[in-house]
C-alpha cells in the first residue's frame, strides 16, 4: 500500500456523498459493532432514514456518530467538513478561512471557525508525549514569530513579536511552547517537562541553556551561530529545528499573513501535526477523525 497522501480525486471517490461521510464516521468511532450502551448486547448498528443516527438491532437505541465533534448542530455539511480537514491534512503551508469562504461558499465567520476547531483537534491528536530518551538527539532552539515594528521608530523591532521555543528529536518529532521571554527561568522548565532524562540536547550559544547539562542527565552541546558555525566538529546542530522555523514561517507568512498571539498555540499545534505525521501522510485524515473521542 502506498503511503502517499491522498489527491483530491481519490478523497472525492471515497467520500461521493452525505451517507459515506457519516458511515465513516460511525466506522472510525464506533466500530462496525459495538456494545449496545441500552440493552448492553455487541450489536451491529443501522442507519435510521432522515437521521444523522444509527439504531442498535436488538433494541433500537440510537448513536449518533456527529455528537461530541465539530459536526455536531452544524448546518455546514459533514463533505464541507471533510474537505477542509483534507486540506488541511494535504496542504504543507496551511489553510487560510479566506480560502475556506471562497471555495464552500460560506461566510467567514464559518469558515474561521471551522478552521480553528479542525487546529484543536490536530493538536488533541498530536498529544504531548516528551521527546528524545537515551540515546537520542533533541534540537532545542527559539524563534520570533510576527510581522515588523510599526509606528515606533527605531524601536526593538521584537517587541510586538510572539517567541515560541521548539523541542525536536532528530528523525522524530517537534514540540513547541509560546513563551513570554527568553529567559533561563522561562526555558528550562519547558526543556525538563517536553525532553527525556538522558537526551542529548543539541542547542545554539543563548546563554539561558547553558545549566542543562546539570540536570536529569542531560548530555548537552552548543553550536556557535555568532561565529557563523551551523554543525560543530562532532555533529552539533540545530539545523532540524530551524527548518521546522522556517516551513512554519512560510505559512503564517504566506497563507495567513498574520496569526495574533492568542490563537498562535493552535497554528502551532496544526503545524506539528503535519511534521510529526510526515512520514505517514496516508493516514493523517483517518487519524485525524479517531481524535474526536466518543
Amino acid at each position: 500500500m502506498s503511503n502517499k497522501a491522498p489527491t483530491l480525486r481519490q478523497f472525492q471517490d471515497r467520500f461521493p456523498t452525505e451517507d459515506s461521510c457519516l458511515d465513516h464516521l460511525m466506522r472510525v468511532r464506533y466500530g462496525n459493532r459495538h456494545d449496545c450502551e441500552k440493552c448492553g448486547k455487541s450489536a451491529h448498528f443501522y442507519r435510521v432514514k432522515g437521521r444523522r443516527s444509527y439504531a442498535c438491532e436488538y433494541c433500537g437505541a440510537q448513536v449518533y456518530p456527529t455528537a461530541g465533534t465539530p459536526f455536531d448542530r452544524t448546518r455546514t455539511s459533514l463533505r464541507d467538513w471533510f474537505f477542509v480537514m483534507f486540506q488541511f491534512c494535504a496542504s504543507r503551508n496551511g489553510v487560510a478561512a479566506k480560502e475556506v469562504e471562497r471555495q464552500l461558499g460560506v461566510t467567514y465567520k464559518t469558515a474561521w471557525r471551522m478552521c480553528h476547531m479542525i487546529r484543536e483537534y490536530m493538536g488533541q491528536f498530536d498529544g504531548d508525549d516528551p521527546v528524545g530518551g537515551f540515546g537520542k538527539i533533541v534540537e532545542v532552539d527559539e524563534t520570533y514569530i510576527g510581522g515588523k515594528q510599526e509606528g515606533k521608530g527605531a524601536g526593538n523591532y521584537r517587541d510586538n513579536k510572539a517567541i515560541v521555543i521548539g523541542m525536536h528529536e532528530r528523525n522524530g518529532d517537534v514540540i513547541t511552547r509560546v513563551v513570554p521571554n527568553r529567559k533561563r527561568a522561562t526555558l528550562e522548565p519547558h526543556v525538563f517537562n517536553n525532553v527525556k532524562p538522558y537526551s542529548e540536547i543539541h542547542t545554539d550559544e543563548l546563554i539561558s541553556y547553558d545549566n542543562l547539562g546539570e540536570f536529569k542527565g542531560y548530555w548537552h552541546k552548543t553550536v556557535n551561530h555568532s561565529a557563523d558555525q551551523y554543525v560543530g566538529p562532532t555533529g552539533t546542530t540545530v539545523n532540524g529545528i530551524e527548518g521546522f522555523w522556517a516551513q512554519l514561517k512560510r505559512g503564517i507568512n504566506g497563507t495567513h499573513i498574520h496569526v495574533s498571539e492568542k490563537h498562535l498555540s493552535k497554528y502551532l499545534a496544526e503545524f506539528e501535526f503535519r511534521h510529526n505525521m510526515r512520514d505517514v501522510p496516508h493516514l493523517m485524515l483517518d487519524r485525524l477523525m479517531v481524535s474526536f473521542s466518543r
